[in-house]
């Protein structure tokens, strides 16, 4: 069978792609394939009572199917060149604000209506974190919630189903050039096509490895996000996420100049599993729904790893630290601060008895076994610069999850047009290495969609 045009992954790169073309074309015949479930199938078996944690699924739901690993998140769309990925050094700083404004102007249409927009301008917010040498990144953040989130998807996949031809359960094993396009290979079946845009996230990053080097497209080593996920009573933040919701906060270690930040902050939410590649992780939700918010607010404090020659597997260096927290926790490990800075393991009888009520069941342990000296030296030191601007958040009952490790796609060569060597063949989203967010993914969808229906 022969498309105009297919696209290899239902994440937002994907989807806002798809969505872009059939609404400006009628007249193109496009297909998404998609290695996960369909939306409505994507359940996760682990209910906390039977299951209580991941038993390896073929394909996990969580990571995996119509809405990628963004489904279940807590729908932050951070409109902002300050961080999220680096998609404005390719199409200019404001062509990538003008489509992350028109992708949030989609989700407003298709059930986002409603929810709040919230800025970093004018903020007082910001002068109390330069006191305390802290930086507060500018954005403003549309936050969907995981329960609105869902129904965006929803109703873009209604739009989109009698337009497009998806192909879901159906892993793409092989992308090759031919005479007149691209030809990709589904286990025995095979497709063709005039151009094919590649969107495979973050959870595609060994697959997308394989596929450059089989094109011979250059790729160049990312970045690893190491660290762990904090989570404590909503009250000790509330002045900065009641007016901002997402705070993006950069803090330079005393000790080694190391990077700090703060990362997908989810006020009254929950800490959550989160699978890639098989290791377990952890990760956080939040909801715009009140029946289903928490007392607590989560939020993860990175520290980012670069590599130079010889070593280039920054990814295999994350999943290594997490599969140590695997082994020595069965999954994520918890900790209280005041243990970690005593040097003493957590127990479940201290952390039961602290202020701080987790909302995952973790295995209590010692995270000092598991991460670099250097990176908890760094986390340490940024709990200890927070407390400044947010006094509390050094307490002893502040609970530490780990490992949390965001990992990059190596970065693929591609042009100002997200197009890689081959004329027609593109790559956009995480997968790309170029984008790091819901917001820039998406908007690269756009963007490329915009290119082709300009060729057609």
């Amino acid at each position: 069978m022969r498309y105009d045009v297919i696209i290899i992954g239902a994440g937002p790169g994907g989807i806002f792609s798809a969505y872009e073309m059939v609404s400006k074309s009628s007249a193109l015949k496009i297909a998404v394939f998609e290695s996960g479930h369909a939306l409505e199938n994507r359940k996760c078996p682990i209910d906390g009572e039977k299951i209580k944690s991941c038993i390896q699924c073929k394909s996990c739901s969580i990571m995996s199917g119509f809405g990628g690993a963004g489904a279940f998140s807590d729908g932050k769309y951070n409109i902002t060149n300050d961080f999220g990925g680096t998609l404005f050094e390719h199409i200019g700083k404001t062509q990538a604000l003008d489509l992350m404004r028109y992708v949030d102007e989609i989700n407003m249409a298709y059930g986002g209506e409603g929810t709040k927009m919230y800025t970093t301008a004018g903020t007082h917010l910001k002068k109390m974190c330069l006191q305390n040498k802290l930086n507060l990144l500018d954005a403003s953040v549309r936050h969907l919630g995981t329960d609105i989130n869902y129904v965006v998807l929803e109703n873009l996949y209604a739009e989109m189903k009698d337009k497009v031809d998806f192909y879901f359960d159906t892993p793409v094993t092989d992308v090759a050039v031919t005479q007149d396009g691209y030809r990709i290979c589904c286990g025995d079946a095979s497709y063709e096509c005039d151009r094919c845009v590649i969107s495979v996230g973050r959870s595609g990053s060994k697959w997308m490895e394989k596929v450059c080097e089989s094109l011979d497209i250059s790729t160049k080593s990312n970045r690893v996000d190491i660290g762990v996920r904090v989570e404590l009573p909503a009250v000790i933040f509330s002045h900065l996420t009641d007016e901002l919701y997402e705070s993006k906060i950069v803090y330079r270690t005393e000790k080694f100049e190391d990077r700090v930040r703060t990362f997908c902050m989810n006020p009254y939410g929950i800490v959550v599993n989160e699978n890639t590649n098989g290791i377990v992780t952890v990760n956080g939700h939040s909801y715009e729904d009140e029946q289903k918010q928490t007392a607590n607010t989560n939020f993860a404090l990175l520290v980012a790893k670069h590599f130079s020659e010889p070593f280039k597997d920054s990814n295999g260096y994350g999943e290594s630290i997490a599969r140590l927290s695997n082994m020595l926790g069965g999954g994520v490990i918890v900790q209280r601060f005041g243990d970690l800075v005593r040097g003493r393991r957590s127990n479940m009888k201290r952390i039961e008895e602290g202020l701080v009520t987790p909302t995952l069941a973790a295995t209590p342990g010692d995270l000092s076994l598991v991460l670099p000296k250097r990176i908890l030296d760094g986390i340490i030191e940024m709990i200890y610069a927070l407390d400044k601007i947010a006094p509390g958040t050094a307490n002893d009952d502040t609970l530490l999850y780990g490992v949390e490790v965001k990992f990059y796609n190596m970065e693929v060569d591609i042009d100002e047009n997200l197009e890689s060597r081959y004329k027609g063949l593109y790559v956009i989203g995480d997968g790309s290495g170029v984008t790091h967010s819901l917001s820039h993914a998406s908007a690269s969808g756009v963007y490329v969609a915009r290119q082709i229906l300009g060729q057609i």
